[in-house]
């Protein structure tokens, strides 16, 4: 599904943008039930910092319309395009990430990045815990994000390959000490885009939500995308970059294109 030159542009930057991957049909079903869920539902102020981290609408996350907009478009091919056909495990649910708008005229500050699995107490992991527990970020947005701070799904090109390198050097016991505090070969990048887009990203490539300083709230739904040898392969994958991703590991030095 995927061209060369798409590969080849996720070998090197860690993440690859796809325009329109899922159905305006779908992303609307998708809004209903979010909607519907915190308008029913409401928000205790304080899970806030547990929503945050982990998910908004529990309670819907594994309704069908927000697994389908995995199961039920072209989200699972593009990924299987990488890691091999049938390699990719069926998501049961997805992660519903809200952005709020923050207070005006509060200054946003730069995007912060980290790692997935490292503990911080508040992501349902303890402190001084670390795990692998997925392959493939997708993330799919349910809303027109147009122009940076607007909550975007934000990403430090490169910085797969940079910690792939760092943890071969210093072993990925280091992460039990939170994300690594280094300088990375780029700066973060918020990604713009629309309603229906897919973000397919690396498991080590540095990501955030930037701030959102506009007046709208920010809708997506993440998917921890595992591949079927995920749990055998484990913390293997930290150093061992590739070893889920026989798409990418067949390019054998491909030029970017």
């Amino acid at each position: 599904m995927l061209s060369i030159a798409q590969k080849c542009r996720f070998r090197d930057e860690g993440y690859l943008v796809l325009p329109g991957a899922v159905s305006r049909a779908q992303v609307t079903a998708a809004r209903h039930a979010i909607n519907h869920s915190l308008g029913e539902e409401g928000m205790n102020k304080d899970e806030l910092p547990r929503m945050r981290s982990q998910t908004y609408c529990r309670e819907i996350r594994e309704d069908a319309a927000i697994s389908d907009l995995a199961n039920r478009s072209s989200v699972i091919p593009a990924v299987e395009s990488l890691v091999g056909a049938g390699n990719v495990q069926t998501p049961g649910g997805g992660q519903i990430a809200l952005r709020f708008p923050r207070a005006p005229g509060e200054d946003p500050g730069a995007p912060r990045g980290h790692l997935d699995g490292l503990g911080s107490g508040a992501n349902g992991i303890d402190r001084g815990v670390y795990n692998r527990g997925f392959t493939s970020l997708a993330v799919v947005y349910l809303c027109d994000v147009p122009e940076p701070n607007m909550g975007n799904f934000t990403v430090w090109p490169g910085s797969h390959l940079f910690f792939a390198e760092h943890l071969r050097q210093n072993g990925h016991e280091i992460l039990a000490e939170g994300m690594p505090q280094v300088e990375l070969p780029q700066g973060p990048l918020q990604i713009t885009g629309q309603r229906g887009d897919l973000v397919i990203a690396h498991h080590l490539l540095v990501h955030t939500a930037a701030p959102n300083t506009s007046s709208e709230t920010r809708y997506a739904a993440i998917f921890r995308l595992r591949h079927k040898e995920v749990e055998s392969v484990g913390l293997e994958a930290f150093t061992d970059l590739w070893r889920e991703w026989p798409g990418v590991a067949e390019l054998d030095g491909a030029p970017a294109q």
